[in-house]
């Protein structure tokens, strides 16, 4: 990528460079209106609070600026200092594979936490492994986060500096339990 293509994308998304790798990598050329928004209050600490129609970026609008942040602000430990609480299974999936890409160009470490697939996949032992790395960000349903603080040995929140909850407004239905 040229450097002036390079400068434009990144003035446009309001990153850094260690996130202009990803975003770049990812093929965006320019932020959503949900992304314009978002990423410069999410850049400055501030809360959020923000919604917009499915598929028009809402996990790289908080995404970004969280990843950006753990980026210049290293951890002294093995904590984890975000959770994302997501409503379903399929949607921790979704945001744990864009917060990968996102994050693929750092040292960041992700974890997913949600309920397990009958045909195997996501089991409660590898989450838990994975949860006793401490890693940066944890993205989890209520329910599996629950069952983690109760059965996973060392596995705490106490550390957590940003907490994000993904599509609040699906949060009381019976089906987003595990």
């Amino acid at each position: 990528m040229k450097a002036s293509v390079a400068l434009l994308v990144l003035q446009r998304f309001h990153v850094y460079l260690l996130s202009l790798q990803a975003v770049t990598a990812l093929g965006f050329k320019e932020p959503t209106p949900i992304q314009k928004a978002c990423v410069p209050v999410g850049l400055l600490g501030r809360d959020l609070c923000a919604c917009a129609a499915t598929g028009t970026g809402k996990t790289a609008a908080f995404m970004l600026p969280v990843l950006e942040r753990l980026v210049y602000k290293p951890k002294t430990s093995q904590v984890t200092r975000v959770l994302v609480l997501v409503p379903t299974r399929e949607l921790g999936i979704q945001v744990h594979s864009v917060a990968r890409q996102l994050a693929q160009f750092t040292s960041i470490t992700t974890c997913l936490a949600v309920g397990t697939y009958t045909s195997g996949g996501l089991d409660l032992k590898s989450q838990e492994a994975a949860l006793r790395a401490g890693p940066d960000v944890l993205i989890a349903t209520p329910g599996r986060l629950i069952d983690h603080l109760h059965n996973t040995p060392s596995f705490e929140l106490s550390h957590i500096e940003i907490l994000i909850l993904d599509e609040a407004d699906r949060w009381g239905r019976r089906e987003n339990s595990m």
